[in-house]
């Protein structure tokens, strides 16, 4: 990582109270501002942007084994400092990143003495904080709740997905980020499971202006948190773990030595969701906490599971998906759940040594339980403890796989984020690269453990096998995701099936209601650095040849994104770029045809292959030159979608 430059702007501390009655910090360019007030003890924040508020009055502070540090404060001094750093991303939306900001570091006292900083980061278009805690004598602290909150204006609308209750779901594996959004609703509105909402979460303010609220930097040292049901006014409180989570094992609170330093709240605001999706902040304020083993690949993976079911755990057609994968020069076949049962290990490691000659590397599905459900899966119980972890690992290395994906977490509580660390690093040590599945937000994972690839936390392509009323919303979908859960992390949502039902056979199973041009562009859209692709291998005899050639080309990678248009479950088009070669792809989300006016000067005058709908939800394709101004409109049919590319 390229170095951190702090430039103090004020030396030391500012010692009178009187310093932090009210205390405002500045991006760089003047555009977004925080005013940290103190004032009968209690602290508040408000936000705004170009002058318009975003963020009324907002409560911050904690409540501890140490007291409380919610009220009874009194300041002691603040300091100011730039940040200027530069970090690349091997794995991310954007390659090269380049983060300036301004800090506002502010020092307070409770009643026993103890300390209390509050710390803001306010870039050009985030806002980070965070606290850090010491104490004179004291070496362990217990966090019992949050103040910390996010008043909205009365008239803001919200995009959010709400928390499920403990032991929820199939076999009690909930919560695992996988129910439903509300779409544009007043806010005030409250959860239909009555646990709140999930990070991150998109607010609306008004004709001109949007904000998304999420979490990075959770580690080992602190629980995932969420946001409560919120007053009927607009204030969302962070919440800590529910008890039951994690099947009731550990406690809901934190507990930590001092000094400590807790996650970052973020809050990236536009007056358009350009820099929703193009924010980096999860990333920009955390840093790696360890060293890569060794150099990790992402790629793009064929997965039997996704239209051929548990059926296909079995030699011959794990052997057709590598072969398919190698047809397609994919780097990576996933080999999914039950394969210890159905194959055995001997067969599993002849199955390794058989795609390795076609130069194809595996990647294999684990359970991650434990007692914390009731998931029957196999296998089981080989990565909830350390000695069974590090021998699996090691037995893993050994025949050559190259990364897991781990399932069925159920919660947030300290001791389930540590049991991600824990997977992370043991991982890193034996080279395999992470995804996990039935999990937790990933909170700037992707810098702090460099083999950690993507995660799903949120309903993703398995609902379309499960849910025939998820796959009726698939394209809605496809326009909240990339404002909401994709904008913050690698959402492994398992995008493109070409076949016209969610099942090997035809007919039989759900049915797709979106175009082949949609799925298409679902590639492009969502966003993960290893992409498990539900293509068959059906689908290289059924498809025209320029569908597979695109299929052959677009990357599992970034350097470059930026928002064209949308609105989220209405329309979204997006762009990205791998190299020197763009990528654009854009989704319907209506139920209604529509033209989507794109602006795109870096492409301006030159002419690309454009992928798009045609009769019966099958693809065309033609050329389309940009106009000399930038222009281009796409037509979407309903469920429909497409991509343009170099």
């Amino acid at each position: 990582m390229k170095s951190l430059r702090l430039l103090l702007c004020l030396a030391g501390f500012l010692p009178l109270a009187l310093a932090l009655k009210a205390q405002e910090v500045r991006s760089p360019d003047g555009s977004l501002a925080v005013k940290l007030s103190l004032d009968g003890g209690a602290l508040t924040y408000t936000v705004s942007h170009h002058g318009r508020t975003v963020l009324e009055p907002s409560p911050l502070g904690l409540e501890t084994s140490l007291g409380s540090f919610a009220s009874g404060l009194k300041a002691a001094g603040s300091s100011t400092a730039k940040l200027d750093e530069r970090y690349t991303l091997p794995h991310g939306k954007v390659r090269e990143v380049h983060y300036v900001a301004n800090e506002l570091t502010a020092r307070f006292t409770n009643e026993k003495g103890d300390n209390l900083e509050v710390i803001f980061r306010v870039s050009d278009r985030d806002v980070a904080f965070a606290y850090r805690l010491s104490g004179k004598d004291r070496r362990r602290v217990t966090i019992q709740g949050e103040a910390t909150g996010f008043n909205f204006p009365a008239a803001a609308t919200a995009f959010a997905t709400w928390q499920a209750k403990p032991g929820d779901g199939w076999m009690a594996s909930k919560p695992s980020y996988e129910e439903g959004y509300q779409i544009d609703v007043p806010v005030g509105t409250r959860s239909p499971s009555g646990a709140g909402f999930t990070f991150p979460a998109l607010f609306r303010i008004g004709a001109d202006g949007w904000v998304l609220v999420s979490e990075t930097g959770t580690s080992s040292h602190y629980a995932g948190t969420r946001l409560a049901d919120p007053t009927p006014d607009g204030l969302y409180r962070i919440a800590l773990p529910q008890p039951g989570e994690n099947g009731g094992i550990g406690d809901a609170s934190v507990s930590a030595s001092l000094p400590l330093l807790t996650p970052w709240r973020t809050l990236t605001v536009g007056a358009n969701l350009a820099p929703i999706v193009e924010s980096t902040v999860a990333t920009d304020v955390v840093a790696p906490l360890y060293a890569p083993s060794q150099s990790y690949v992402p790629g793009r993976s064929t997965w039997s599971w996704l239209v051929w079911q548990d059926p296909s755990m079995n030699e011959p057609d794990q052997r057709a998906f590598i072969d398919l994968a190698a047809a397609m020069g994919w780097e990576y076949i996933l080999v999914d759940a039950l394969w210890e049962g159905n194959l055995g290990r001997a067969k599993l490691a002849e199955l390794v040594a058989y795609a390795r000659s076609k130069k194809v590397d595996v990647l294999l599905w684990y359970n991650s339980n434990g007692a914390w459900n009731d998931a029957p899966q196999d296998p089981r119980n080989r990565m909830d403890t350390a000695p069974a972890r590090q021998n699996e690992m090691a037995w893993l290395k050994s025949i050559g796989v190259k990364g897991l994906k781990v399932d069925f977490f159920g919660g947030d509580k300290q001791t389930t984020i540590k049991l991600y660390e824990d997977i992370l690093t043991d991982g890193n040590a034996h080279g395999l690269m992470l995804v996990f599945h039935g999990a937790t937000l990933p909170r700037g994972w992707e810098r702090m453990y460099p083999n950690f690839m993507s995660s799903e936390a949120g309903m993703a392509s398995e609902m379309l096998i499960f849910s025939q009323d998820f796959a009726d919303r698939e394209a809605q979908n496809s326009t909240v995701y990339p404002f909401t859960r994709n904008a913050v992390a690698p959402f492994d949502y398992g995008p493109l099936v070409l076949n016209r039902s969610f099942h090997k056979e035809a007919g039989k199973g759900n049915k797709r209601r979106t175009s082949d041009a949609f799925q298409l562009a679902s590639t492009v859209l969502y966003q993960s650095p290893l992409q498990h692709f539900g293509l068959t291998p059906d689908n290289l005899r059924e498809q025209p040849a320029f569908v597979i050639d695109f299929l052959k080309q677009v990357p599992a990678v970034w350097d470059e994104t930026r928002y064209l248009a949308g609105y989220p479950g209405k329309d979204v088009a997006l762009a990205r770029r791998h190299g020197d070669r763009w990528f654009v792809a854009a989704s319907n989300g209506e139920q209604k045809r529509k033209e989507l006016a794109l602006s795109l000067p870096f492409l301006a005058g030159r002419t690309l292959t454009l992928i798009h709908d045609a009769p019966e939800q099958k693809a065309a394709t033609r050329q389309v030159t940009v106009g000399a101004d930038g222009k281009l409109t796409l037509t979407l049919e309903v469920g429909g979608g497409a991509v343009l590319f170099e």
